[in-house]
């Protein structure tokens, strides 16, 4: 079996938004980030810092393409060249989003192409912070075990079950110095701090691409499938190339690629999917990547719609997604909220890009409320599942200086 290394793909950089093109530029944006009014979101190929709050997109029942569309068209009758939506959408369908139009956009080229973020990063401080699972490791175990027993009984295929860990300090934690600490220990992957509602922030590093869209070009990029990294060079590559060789991971995989083709399929012409999959690498995991590309077949299409159409992929949820959606709400003593959703970029045209919410925290007063989930199937493990949601925890553990 042979596969390639690749590291998480988008699409080339929007020329219509203002870009600051001098070296040191990606970073001052990551350095100029505050929380409250701004929306950071990086991407393998730019760097965005939004400002302020325009316009945001109202909750009625009318469809969300339709209110986004209008907001933007609205922002360009007024005078604003290029508008641009920013923000989140939730796991739950019926949950509230928290998308907007900011005042002003500055955009910079890639971190990863900036060299100045190489430059060591203040670690984390010496917060004393309470950990509190929800659930514990063993509940969590029991759930899983109880979810491959339905699967073997041929009731479901597939469901991901997550944990949460809430961290509290005695004092807020400095957003700002998190986010630079995950944009240097990821910076050819979706890093963003966006307002999540009711005084939250959303901050994270996804690995994970649902879907970007740029002149009529579509692309999307599963994950699905882990194994943690190790520091011994060795291990770590017999790690990958086990992931490779997995049975059980290949299969979590073709599932969702499968899902994805399903969806895209009456949007583009010409889809190409590549029969195995790839490896890609964060600083905590491995993953089995595919890179789906196709072009539109009706360029009135947005990428919004693209990502509302995949959304959740079974490597958020599961499969069937309506009773892996009730297994979900059984098996998980929380609301999920932003988490396995999706946040991204949309602009006027249509064009924009959708990461899925994984490998993130909601920041609230002196509490930071991690998350990490597992894909579940017939011949998974709860020793391994724990273990997996562990290991996509440290992510962020180190980015507070915190442990498990």
């Amino acid at each position: 079996m042979s596969a390639s290394l690749c590291e998480p793909t988008a699409l080339p950089p929007d020329p219509a938004l203002p870009t600051l093109l001098a070296p040191g530029a990606a970073t001052a944006l990551l350095d100029a980030y505050r929380p409250g009014p701004d929306r950071f979101f990086a991407a393998p190929e730019h760097t965005l810092l939004a400002h302020g709050t325009a316009a945001e997109i109202p909750h009625d029942t009318r469809p969300l393409t339709r209110r986004v569309r209008e907001t933007l068209d609205a922002r360009r009758r007024a005078g604003d060249a290029a508008p641009v939506v920013v923000g989140s959408l939730p796991f739950a369908p019926d949950a509230p989003h928290a998308l907007a139009v900011p005042d002003s956009v500055r955009r910079a080229p890639a971190l990863q192409e900036d060299p100045l973020i190489a430059l060591p990063v203040a670690p984390a401080g010496d917060t004393a912070w309470q950990l509190h699972e929800v659930p514990s490791a063993a509940r969590y175990g029991a759930a899983v075990a109880a979810a491959v027993s339905r699967m073997r009984a041929g009731e479901f295929d597939k469901v991901v079950l997550a944990r949460t860990l809430e961290l509290t300090a005695r004092r807020e934690p400095d957003l700002t110095a998190m986010l630079r600490r995950l944009a240097r220990r990821d910076p050819a992957g979706y890093t963003f701090a966006v307002p999540s509602g009711g005084g939250r922030t959303l901050i994270g590093a996804s690995p994970e691409l649902l879907v970007a869209r740029r002149k009529g070009r579509l692309v999307a990029n599963p994950l699905a499938g882990s194994a943690p990294r190790s520091a011994d060079l060795a291990e770590d590559v017999r790690r990958a190339a086990a992931l490779l060789e997995s049975a059980k991971d290949l299969h979590e995989h073709a599932v969702v690629v499968d899902a994805v083709r399903e969806a895209l399929a009456p949007y583009s012409t010409g889809l190409e999917v590549p029969a195995r999959p790839t490896l890609v690498r964060t600083a905590a995991m491995w993953h089995l990547s595919t890179t789906v590309t196709g072009e539109l077949a009706d360029p009135a299409v947005c990428a919004l719609e693209l990502a509302s159409a995949l959304h959740p992929t079974p490597a958020v949820c599961g499969t069937p997604t309506d009773l892996a959606r009730s297994v979900i709400a059984e098996s998980e003593p929380f609301d999920r909220g932003p988490y396995t959703g999706m946040v991204g970029w949309q602009d006027a045209d249509g064009d924009g890009e959708w990461v899925v919410t994984i490998r993130c925290a909601e920041a609230e007063g002196r509490t930071l409320r991690l998350f990490a989930g597992a894909g579940v199937v017939a011949a998974s493990s709860p020793e391994a599942e724990t273990a997996e949601t562990e290991a996509k925890f440290r992510t962020f553990l180190s980015a507070v200086g915190a442990s498990l």
